[in-house]
């Protein structure tokens, strides 16, 4: 089976292509193109007809990915599945299973199951844990039993895998010669691959055997998102010798990828300050050829534990915005707990709003709704703009829970209203394609174009 970057070299437009094509609003051949080039990735399966099919690159809407999974301290199958549902129907475009307790395979399946979202996964979580269960030591990781794992997964229907092939010998010394870090190794696959090559005096196997890897991904037409193992968990830590080894790694690994056909993506921190957020992206796209970039938040501080998905929304608009293809979103429990089904819910949709905020400032053409919205409600027409609205369904629960006297205001202001003043004042005056209200029809919330 060919894979889109090798069927887009071909000139051939695939019905994912077309798909992709018509969500974002733009020509099948200009999806092509650059699918063909590696700047957008295509996350499908061909065992999951049913999946949502979804682009990630560039000129594309900023997508946002959520993370679920068991831990070894909370392990609820069926809390997993309410959680996948949880994040589609907020909005979420991926989903990541990262389970790390229980039955490693039936949560997988479970979740496969329970959702049409495109599933990615971490396949050292399951490689290191098994290993554990029978050996009382993940340092006995035997690579074989590794790959073969790696295919399981992806014949169960994984589209995207986060693989931590950019972890060598060269990246661990510099953390070595730098004298470790204050914030430490913050992934788990990472850190335990760092261990099991301490331990054994080998070479990262998925980076020694990386033309491997690849074979299986393109088996399956999946995306490999070259995982950010060594990625700072502390802003103090951001942009240390040991992340930029890994990170130019990782980027001379998605050229090589890409040259086998795979279809390639980049993930990236972390923990970033905001004044490093653009340069970070700019080497990740001018280092990779313009791979699509994956990136975690990234949190801007690490003092905001209970609120970490306001933090890392701040830092997720400004990712957006300047070139980040795909955002994991970050929940309330970061740090504190493993995430339970309203901290998914609130994850996503901080995560959307600030993906949105991107997105208007690196697309302006993409600005026309928020004028709508605008408009809708200085002429208070509140039907229009509750459906203009991200959170609709927020929006009405809150004015229903404090009923304006009129309800043509908000309690916010009652008849003490700027908005009624303004187009009293100025109502006739209104020119061209925007809505307008004239003092007549002001009273009944009614609209009218010119």
């Amino acid at each position: 089976m060919k894979t889109q970057l090798e069927l887009a070299r071909e000139g051939i437009v695939t019905e994912p292509m077309n798909k992709v094509a018509v969500a974002e609003g733009l020509s099948p051949e200009l999806i092509r193109e650059r699918v063909a080039l590696g700047e957008i990735v295509i996350a499908s399966h061909p065992k999951r007809p049913h999946q949502k099919i979804v682009g990630i690159g560039t000129g594309l809407r900023t997508k946002v990915n959520a993370s679920i999974g068991t831990s070894s301290d909370i392990c609820d199958i069926e809390m997993e599945c309410r959680k996948a549902k949880a994040a589609e129907e907020e909005g979420a475009d991926t989903l990541m299973e990262l389970s790390a307790g229980g039955d490693l395979d039936a949560v997988r399946r479970a979740v496969l199951a329970s959702t049409n979202l495109p599933v990615g996964n971490v396949p050292l979580y399951q490689a290191f844990k098994e290993t554990t269960r029978r050996y009382a030591n993940p340092g006995k990781l035997d690579p074989e039993y590794l790959f073969d794992l790696i295919e399981q997964q992806l014949d169960d229907g994984i589209s995207f895998m986060a693989i931590h092939c950019g972890i060598n010998q060269h990246s661990v010394e510099r953390l070595r010669k730098q004298g470790y870090r204050y914030g430490g190794l913050v992934s788990k696959g990472g850190t335990f691959m760092v261990a099991w090559m301490d331990i054994n005096g080998r070479e990262n196997p998925l980076y020694e055997q990386f033309d491997r890897v690849c074979g299986l991904m393109k088996k399956y037409d999946a995306v490999l998102s070259l995982g950010n193992g060594i990625r700072a968990g502390a802003i103090h830590d951001s942009h240390d010798r040991a992340q930029m080894s890994e990170m130019i790694i990782n980027c001379e690994l998605a050229e090589l990828g890409r040259e086998m056909g795979c279809q390639m993506m980049v993930e990236g921190p972390g923990h970033v300050p905001l004044d490093e957020i653009a340069g970070n992206i700019m080497l990740e796209k001018r280092m990779s050829g313009n791979a699509p970039y994956y990136v975690l938040g990234p949190i801007p501080l690490d003092t905001g534990a209970g609120y970490d998905h306001i933090g890392a929304a701040i830092g997720a608009a400004s990712s957006a915005r300047y070139g980040a293809d795909l955002i994991c979103y970050i929940t309330p429990a970061e740090h504190l707990a493993l995430p339970n089904e309203q901290d998914v819910r609130e994850g996503v949709r901080a995560t959307r709003l600030a993906a949105r905020v991107g997105d208007i400032a690196k697309y302006p053409e993409r600005r026309q709704a928020e004028k709508l919205a605008a408009m809708a409600r200085r002429d208070m027409r509140w039907k229009d703009l509750e459906g203009l609205l991200m959170f609709p369904d927020v929006a009405r629960e809150i004015r229903a829970s404090r009923t304006p006297a009129s309800e043509n205001t908000c309690s916010m202001c009652g008849d003490f209203c700027a908005m009624k003043k303004g187009m009293e004042v100025f109502g006739n005056d209104i020119k061209g394609d925007k809505v307008s209200c004239s003092k007549d029809n002001l009273s009944t919330g009614q609209a009218k174009k010119e």
